[in-house]
C-alpha cells in the first residue's frame, strides 16, 4: 500500500516533551495482555514521563485523570508492576523498557465461598440482588 500524507498542514511534530510507545507493544502482544485500567494507566504514565520514563504524578492526580477510584488504580498499578512494565518506589514511577515478552498473569481458581463473594462477578451480582430483596 502506498502511503501519502492526508493533511500536510497537520503533520505531527515533537515539540517540548516527548512520549512514545514502541510498535512492539502492539505487535508482540503487550496491548492485549493488559486490562482496560492497566492499559489506560500505562499509556498515561508513558505520556507524563520524562525521557528516562520517570514521573512523580501522585495517585490523586492519576485517579482524577483516569476517572477511576483509588482501589481500581491500585489494582492496575500493581498489575503493571507484576507484568514488569513499570517500577514504583512509593512516590516515583519509571516506565520500563519492554521485557522480551508479555508477562501473563497466572489464572487463579477461586476455591472458597469467601473468594467467590469477593471476586466472582456472578456471585457478587447474586449477593447484591439478594440483599436488595
Amino acid at each position: 500500500m502506498e502511503k501519502r500524507i492526508l493533511c500536510p498542514e497537520r503533520v505531527r511534530r515533537i515539540e517540548g516533551s516527548f512520549a512514545f510507545v514502541e510498535h512492539r507493544f502492539l505487535r508482540d502482544g503487550f496491548w492485549v495482555s493488559l486490562g482496560g485500567d492497566e492499559l489506560l494507566l500505562y499509556l498515561l504514565l508513558v505520556m507524563v514521563a520524562d525521557r528516562l520514563g520517570l514521573s512523580y504524578y501522585g495517585y490523586d492526580k492519576l485517579c482524577t485523570l483516569l476517572s477511576v477510584p483509588v482501589d481500581e488504580y491500585i489494582v492496575a498499578r500493581n498489575a503493571l508492576i507484576d507484568k514488569d512494565l513499570i517500577a514504583f518506589d512509593g512516590r516515583l514511577f519509571q516506565v520500563l523498557s519492554l521485557p522480551r515478552a508479555p508477562v501473563k498473569a497466572p489464572v487463579r481458581l477461586l476455591g472458597s465461598p469467601e473468594e467467590m463473594a469477593e471476586r466472582d462477578p456472578a456471585t457478587i451480582h447474586q449477593i447484591i440482588r439478594d440483599a436488595l430483596r
